[in-house]
Order: C-alpha cells, then structure tokens, then sequence
C-alpha cells in the first residue's frame, strides 16, 4: 500500500510540474484563439448617417480579416454619448468595441457630465477624416450661400439650421459661421444625421452642416465646403474662405474598444483595422461617400483626439457652449 501511496504521489508531482512548466505559454496561446465568436461594434448614431455609413464601409474588411463576423449595433441619440458610454462600461474582452468620431469624445464632455472620458477607451485605429460641408434643404428660400445669408439676415431666427445634437461637430461649425455672419438663426438638434436629412428633404430645416456623405446619398445642395480646397467629388463647390469666411472643420474617427482590453486582442484589432482600412474596398467605399479615407495608429490617434478635446474645450466656452468643463 505505501508504494502504491508513494507512485500516485510522483505521479501528481510530475502533473503538477507539467503543469507549471506550461503555464507561462498559456496565455499566448489563448491570446491566439482571439477572436474566437462575433463581435459588437457600437455606432452612436441611427443607420444612415455619416459614422453609420463609414462604419458599414469599413466592416465587411474588418470581418473578413479577423476571421470572424463583426455586428454593428446602432445607439443613437445624444449626440453619440449613448453608444460612448455603452462602449466604455462593456466588458473590455475584445468582443465589444466603439466605432466613434471625435465629438462624443473631444466635446461632449466638455458639455455635460458623462460616464466616460477619454482614458476610458483605448484607441485602435482612426479610419476615415472627412472635411464638413453646408448643406441645404430642398426648399429652402435660397439656392446659395449669398441667399442664405440674405435671409438669415431678413430677421431674427429666420434661418432655421439643424444639426445631429447640441454640441455636436455640425452644431458647432454652424454656430461659429453664423456667429461670424451675425445671423442668429433657429437651431433644431437630431438624433443623426440620417432624420436631420430626412428634415431638410421634407423642407422642416433649410441648412445643416455635415460631411459630404450625406448629401451625396441624398442629392441635396451643397452651398460651401469648410476645407482647405475643394473636394474632388464636389469640384463646383467653393470653400468657405473662397466664400470670405475661411472657417475649416472635420469629422474624423475610428475604431475603438474599452480601456483594459487584453494586449494581445489590440494588437490583433490594431493590425486588422491597418489593413482592412488599407485595402481597396474600403477606400473605395469611403470615395463612393466623398469621404476621405485615411489611417492613424492607435496611439496617434490618441494623441490627435486629446489635443483636440483642449482645443475645443476653449471653442465652446467662446461660443457660449460650454457646460461644466470635465
């Protein structure tokens, strides 16, 4: 009996050692099995509008090199901080992640007091920068941007401008021109883009700010383009400078996931993010859209959305913005 007391023993020792010796390649080998299931990818913002559009555009190559279906989730509302704040308290496993442009980030919580910050996600890869375009309604009671401004200037709040939430990238560009043209029109904030277009097609808005996307899904008129030169796509419209107010602004974003996310499972979104935005598809894809399709790593993309967010803490207290700064 105590020989065979004695073997059972050596032979737990020798599993237990096993065991131990393996231990330090457990973890790159699970690591390897990522991603193993589908993965979330909130946009925070209804289906149609700009993020939602390059969110699509960028998907199909995300799915096809991570091996595994990426499902977009739309939370619209609020400006993009329902689907920010849903991201930033989702278990940080790699199977839940943000796509995002830089206002729910960089201004909004300059605006309110909201549940996450900056250092509650880490930053993957930023996709696309898309210069902002003046759009207006089609029955607008002008057909440029000479017009608009006659008739914003015809009487207080006779120019009604939406945009896709307080604070937004859109709400701020036009408060600042307007603020510059000394019109004091009527603001109507959206959930997204997508019902502020169906606004301006249906004639209850007659100008927003937005990205080139949207109306070129929806063939309303461009009246000015707030870059630096004129689009490709929109070869006929001139700048706001060209138009004697140089005012330039963009909305730019990508992928995200929440802070604590495993090293390994970024490093592999990291590196499909790079190439599915890479690819000719996509480019191609965002180009359909008059987007600018465009690649920054993680930590640049960090850096770009932290130096913004001290920018537009100073805007926004300038226009009368500005909240309880965070």
């Amino acid at each position: 009996m105590y020989r065979l007391l004695r073997s059972l023993t050596r032979v737990k020792l020798a599993a237990l050692a096993a065991t131990l010796l393996a231990w330090p390649f457990a973890a790159p080998a699970l690591a390897q099995d990522y991603p193993s299931r589908p993965i979330t990818l909130i946009v925070g913002y209804p289906p149609g509008g700009n993020t939602d559009l390059m969110a699509r555009a960028l998907q199909p190559e995300l799915s096809r090199l991570l091996g595994q279906p990426v499902v977009i989730q739309n939370r619209g509302g609020a400006a993009g901080t329902l689907g920010a704040a849903e991201a930033a308290r989702a278990r940080p496993d790699g199977y839940t992640l943000l796509f995002s442009p830089n206002n729910p980030l960089t201004a909004q919580p300059h605006l309110q007091q909201l549940s996450y910050s900056l250092s509650s996600f880490r930053f993957l890869c930023l996709t696309y920068d898309n210069p902002q375009v003046l759009v207006g309604g089609r029955q607008a009671p002008f057909s440029d941007f000479a017009g608009m401004v006659r008739h914003g200037r015809s009487a207080k709040e006779a120019l009604i401008f939406g945009s896709p939430g307080q604070g937004s990238t859109q709400h701020i560009l036009t408060a600042a021109l307007l603020r510059r043209l000394g019109i004091e029109g009527l603001h109507v904030p959206f959930t997204g883009a997508a019902p502020m277009a169906q606004a301006a097609l249906g004639g209850q808005i007659h100008v927003f700010v937005e990205s080139a996307s949207i109306p070129a899904a929806t063939g309303l008129p461009v009246l000015g383009v707030m870059a630096a030169s004129r689009l490709p796509g929109l070869p006929d419209v001139p700048t706001m400078a060209e138009l004697g107010q140089p005012l330039e602004g963009s909305s730019h974003g990508g992928l995200l996931a929440p802070a604590g996310i495993p090293d390994a499972a970024a490093a592999a979104l990291e590196r499909a993010c790079a190439a599915a935005a890479g690819t000719e598809a996509y480019r191609t894809a965002a180009e359909r859209l008059n987007a600018v399709p465009l690649h920054l790593p993680g930590e640049a993309f960090r850096a770009r959305f932290a130096a913004e967010s001290e920018l537009n803490r100073g805007v926004l207290q300038d226009l009368g913005l500005a909240g309880q700064p965070r």
